[in-house]
């Protein structure tokens, strides 16, 4: 065993003594692989194996690693200043990407609060919806009305609001305002969506009309509470249900946002605007951790005229001018490309790529939208021997669940991404149940 191999384990042994992971014990069961670098779909790891990322990052990677455009305007950031408090002062990164994100956004959400991450936007957006009724004398309007199998976030607020039974934190159920759910939508993606389809939401806003603030919701694909897709037939009639009874409507598009589902929102496929949106992830291209939330002018103008006169939230790092300059050059760099065609083409080349596994004994079902796609197990598979066959193959893939997916980066080539399919239609039909 040469140096190189010495130093590795003993990264990996130190990790395992000290670095507590996501959704894993302590210490993690699966020895985490170290990363040296990475470079476009790459990742380099210490024992000089490379493997093409099919997870973007958790999704926000979409131009890949050390673009140089992105580089360039970090460095050009940090030549001025890395950060400055936000409140009271004010920089030119920040101003250009709030005057971006309108612009560009589904039409009438005319400002923008800026956050820490996508979990931290949902926070601030429930805020504001119940600081708006606040503002309009209506404080009985405290509640928030979702969806089943959807997810918004591992903090306090945005638990209450994840699927309470078959999500992540059930086992926190006790501890969370209790929010009000309709069954998840029914209408898959390209099907007709009708009034049966929506009438569990609709009784439950007609009863609970008088409580209920808004609706909050993730437009069209449902992300980590079950990666599915649904009718955009069904958000656009949330959007005219919310107008019927009073209520704002929070579009969640931390995951959708940016190009993820063929549409550069999720919002765009119903042709609807929120009152409210949460964007994240992808905004700084996985350079930096920052969101935001953004809301239309009548909106900010109750909540200003609640008791506080204020907007009641701050985060230290809000609006960082080194996230906003990187997410300014990260969103130019998306709408000047073709991020349309290349979404297109790996959308055909998953489908083609996943064929393979339609018909195998544990797979329930098989589907593709935009850069996403999924095979969905009977069984959940042992996570080890997963991760074997992936790295095996030459592909970092990371399933939860039942749920083989993957979200690659938009520069992902045509050969990137039958790998990826390759070695999600290897471990579908290769892997068994532990």
């Amino acid at each position: 065993m040469d140096v190189s191999d010495l130093t590795a384990g003993d990264l990996i042994a130190r990790d395992r003594g000290t670095v507590w992971h996501p959704y894993a014990p302590m210490p993690a069961a699966l020895a985490p692989l170290e990363v040296i670098g990475a470079q476009g779909t790459r990742l380099r790891l210490a024992d000089g194996r490379e493997l093409v990322d099919g997870m973007s990052s958790w999704w926000a990677a979409i131009h890949g690693y050390r673009h140089p455009v992105l580089d360039d305007a970090l460095r050009a950031q940090l030549d001025a200043m890395a950060h400055v408090m936000f409140g009271g002062l004010t920089h030119r990164p920040a101003v250009e990407l709030a005057e971006l994100l309108v612009d560009i956004t589904p039409g009438g959400l005319g400002h923008v609060f800026f956050c820490d991450s996508g979990s931290v936007s949902v926070e601030v957006a429930m805020k504001m919806a119940l600081q708006y009724w606040l503002g309009r004398g209506r404080p009985a309007k405290h509640r928030l009305v979702t969806v089943r199998s959807g997810y918004h976030g591992d903090t306090l607020g945005a638990m209450a609001v994840c699927d309470p039974e078959t999500g992540m934190h059930h086992m926190f159920s006790a501890s969370l305002q209790q929010q009000l759910f309709a069954p998840a939508p029914t209408p898959r993606f390209g099907e007709t969506c009708t009034g049966e389809d929506l009438e569990p939401l609709a009784a439950l806003l007609a009863d609970h009309r008088e409580e209920v603030a808004a609706v909050i919701l993730e437009p069209v694909v449902q992300g980590a509470g079950g990666m599915r897709f649904y009718a955009p037939g069904y958000l656009a009639g949330v959007r005219a249900l919310c107008d019927e009874h009073g209520v704002l409507l929070i579009a969640d598009e931390i995951a959708t946002g940016f190009g993820r589902s063929g549409e550069l929102f999720g919002c765009d496929h119903a042709g609807v605007a929120p009152d409210i949106m949460c964007v994240g992830k992808a905004m700084t291209g996985g350079y930096m951790s920052m969101a935001a939330t953004l809301c239309t002018p009548e909106v900010a103008h109750w909540v200003s005229h609640a008791e506080s006169g204020a907007l009641m939230h701050g985060p230290t790092f809000m609006g960082n001018p080194l996230g906003c300059a990187v997410a300014l050059a990260s969103i130019r760099l998306l709408l000047d490309g073709p991020w349309q065609s290349r979404v297109g083409g790996i959308e055909a080349g998953l489908r083609e790529g996943l064929a393979a596994a339609v018909g195998l004994p544990n797979v329930v079902d098989v589907r593709v939208l935009g850069a996403i796609g999924v095979i969905e197990l009977e069984q959940a598979l042992p996570m080890a021997a997963m991760q074997e066959t992936f790295v095996a193959r030459g592909v970092w893939l990371r399933p939860f669940g039942r749920l083989v997916y993957a979200m690659p980066p938009y520069v992902a080539s045509d050969d990137d991404v039958a790998r990826i399919a390759g070695a999600m239609v290897a471990v579908a039909r290769d892997v068994g149940p532990a």
